[in-house]
């Protein structure tokens, strides 16, 4: 674990946004301790969570909520009210949020650069739930999700899967495993295994529009398992 240099003039510091897409390239990526600390650490893990995108698992109760269509499923409308959700989100999992300021402005960069990308959840014009991640050549780094109504983050993940399927990304990177991914059929793979896949990934381009591509509920479920 490193600690980036932000003590350089400008508004990034010494870290701008192409040093943090340089961090994922080569496997790693930023975290603070708490809110309100303002140090953003460089985290490397022993072990790293993958969802595979070539065997998703969507619980049977969850399928149907999907095809049935309880949110509106919106993509990169409003980045940053996710980001405030993901901020305010605790659970099981997160006892504190780890989005700190410079972790704020470091990802709004990268979602104006187009490296982020948002997946919403509305219900009746109000954000119920979503999640965010950095896209870089084939490989998506799912960063943070939260949830308002019952369900709203896991629709949004399965949309997410859906698209990256559609449009060719070969890696879904979910940093950490835990229970709540593991339903998803996340798995535990060591670093070194990780940056061999990696690796390959970043040399892909996908097609970025199907990240956008309107898709029914039962779309994405298919999509999602094909």
């Amino acid at each position: 674990m490193t600690e980036p240099d932000f003590s350089a003039s400008g508004p990034f510091g010494g870290f701008g946004p192409e040093d943090l897409l340089a961090c994922y390239a080569r496997g790693v990526f930023p975290m603070a301790e708490a809110r309100d600390d303002p140090r953003v650490f460089i985290i490397e893990p022993e072990q790293r969570g993958v969802i595979p995108l070539d065997a998703f698992h969507i619980p049977s109760r969850l399928r149907r909520t999907v095809r049935g269509e309880p949110f509106e499923v919106r993509v990169d409308t409003a980045f940053e009210a996710v980001l405030d959700g993901c901020a305010a989100a605790q659970g099981p999992d997160r006892e504190d949020t780890w989005i700190n300021g410079p972790i704020r402005r470091l990802y709004a960069a990268l979602f104006a650069m187009g490296f982020v990308h948002s997946i919403e959840c509305w219900r009746d014009e109000r954000l119920v739930g979503g999640l965010y991640g950095v896209s870089l050549g084939g490989a998506f780094f799912g960063e943070s999700m939260f949830s308002r109504e019952r369900d709203a983050s896991k629709v949004a993940l399965v949309h997410l899967v859906a698209r990256l399927r559609k449009g060719g990304w070969t890696l879904l990177d979910a940093q950490f495993l835990t229970d709540h991914l593991s339903q998803f059929g996340a798995v535990e793979t060591p670093q070194a295994a990780y940056l061999d896949r990696l690796s390959p990934a970043l040399t892909v381009r996908p097609d970025q529009a199907a990240l956008r591509a309107p898709l029914t509920g039962a779309e994405a479920v298919a999509l999602a398992t094909a």
